[in-house]
């Protein structure tokens, strides 16, 4: 799928806003902007009408590869995250085709990274949100949570934060994620997929 080269890319970081749900599993889309919001050096600001929290900025080596993104993390919680995404996508006039959902992902092991353009949302509330707002031809780079031990339910895994084991590598895997959107969106998905597909 081709996109505009002059367009900017829309990043979204899934979580749930709050000091409560910082460090949840489900949050793991927000540490991931808040990463790439370090490179751009810059801070998140309230995006005007939009449920939202915005940075303007470039990605990737400066020169002809280096491209303009809107990071954004919802303020909204993460099952009505579509509509301020959607809102976003409108006022930046951004192509479906350029917009990248960060997220945790249950059926993938820990730390493991697959990204895609398109598909399911495999019951993530988030995703189902976006989808429904905009159709599921977006990107998306899902960070493997894995599934919940024994019997406990999935709403309260994903919402309790990484394990002491999972903290040891949590750094460098929400590292690895980030250098993940930056060759998505500076190099395309075949070349990031070939790179961080693990």
């Amino acid at each position: 799928m081709t996109t505009d080269a002059n367009a900017p890319w829309l990043i979204v970081g899934l979580g749930n806003p709050g000091p409560e749900y910082a460090n949840n599993r489900h949050n793991v889309g927000f540490m991931v902007a808040d990463l790439l919001a370090e490179r751009i050096g810059g801070k998140f600001k309230r995006a005007g009408k939009a449920q939202a929290q915005v940075l303007e900025g470039r990605l990737g080596a400066p020169g002809p590869a280096s491209r303009r993104v809107v990071l954004v993390k919802p303020t909204s919680y993460m099952n009505l995250s579509g509509g301020p995404v959607n809102a976003l996508r409108d006022f930046y006039k951004v192509p479906l085709a350029n917009i990248v959902a960060v997220h945790d992902e249950l059926d993938i092991d820990y730390g493991t990274l697959r990204l895609k353009l398109g598909g399911g949302d495999n019951g993530h509330n988030g995703l189902k949100s976006m989808t429904k707002a905009m159709g599921p031809d977006y990107h998306r780079v899902r960070f493997g949570i894995g599934r919940p031990p024994g019997r406990m339910q999935v709403a309260d895994f994903v919402l309790k934060d990484f394990s002491s084991t999972e903290r040891k590598e949590l750094d460098f895997l929400v590292d690895r994620a980030t250098d993940s959107v930056e060759c998505l969106v500076s190099e395309g998905l075949e070349r990031a997929q070939s790179a961080y597909n693990s």
